[in-house]
């Protein structure tokens, strides 16, 4: 059975991808040590892995990554979250799913381990709904809804401070955004953070979940604290708000 390898260099990554044959599906999996849904991700995907049998060329090979160790890796293939999944063939990338979703990643993972000879998964044929290339379903409207809100529930608590922005703490895209960036490193804040444009979904699902409807939000230990002007505020009333 296949098992999952830590890529833990930039060598170390270039080696592995460049040994593996054009038909082999390498799974990617970026994770970071204080984000709890990346250990439950991990297991997923160790459950996953081991439903693949080794062969020769392989079929499949699994690695994971600490994205904050190797940015580099990470910059290259958009992580604006994690746990986060990149799926690749031939250098290409096939799919990203970001989240603890197990049923996405695995949705995925089958999706295109069967593309190789077998177009069709399980007799049923398969779209893209133009999302990240996920696989598309019809689905209930309310079950949709239910399922996207335990995944931002899984978000907000992917690290003790969350910040929800628009771009990255390297490359905000809104002054609001830089602004709060700031705010967090002049504090030492230690944070996780997602970039809501590379995700439609998250962006305006956030909105209705959080009952707030502007970016960046912050939130610590899974509840919102508000925006840039909350914080500032927090801030003047107490100087060590962000101490603990």
């Amino acid at each position: 059975m296949s098992t999952i390898r830590e890529i833990t260099s930039l060598p170390n990554w270039e080696h592995h991808v460049t040994s593996l044959p054009p038909s082999t599906l390498l799974v990617v999996s970026f994770h970071a040590p204080w984000a709890a849904p990346c250990a439950q991700m991990a297991t997923v995907l160790s459950t996953l892995a081991s439903e693949y049998p080794v062969t020769e060329p392989p079929s499949t090979s699994w690695v994971s990554i600490n994205a904050e160790d190797l940015s580099d890796i990470s910059e290259t293939y958009n992580v604006t979250a994690v746990p986060f999944l990149v799926l690749i063939r031939n250098g290409q990338v096939l799919e990203t799913v970001s989240g603890s979703s197990a049923v996405k990643v695995r949705n995925a993972i089958e999706a295109h381990a069967a593309k190789v000879g077998a177009p069709v998964l399980n007799g049923a044929a398969t779209a893209t709904d133009g999302h990240d290339g996920e696989v598309a379903t019809e689905e209930d409207p309310e079950k949709k809804k239910e399922e996207l809100f335990k995944r931002l529930g899984d978000l907000v608590k992917a690290a003790p401070v969350m910040l929800f922005m628009k771009g990255t703490p390297s490359e905000p895209k809104c002054g609001f955004s830089r602004q709060l960036v700031a705010i967090l490193r002049e504090n030492a804040v230690k944070y996780g953070f997602f970039n809501i444009l590379a995700d439609d979904e998250v962006r305006q699902g956030l909105k209705e979940f959080a009952d707030w409807p502007t970016y960046p939000q912050l939130w610590v230990d899974g509840k919102l604290v508000g925006g840039l002007d909350i914080v500032k505020e927090e801030l003047s009333n107490d100087a060590d708000f962000f101490k603990a």
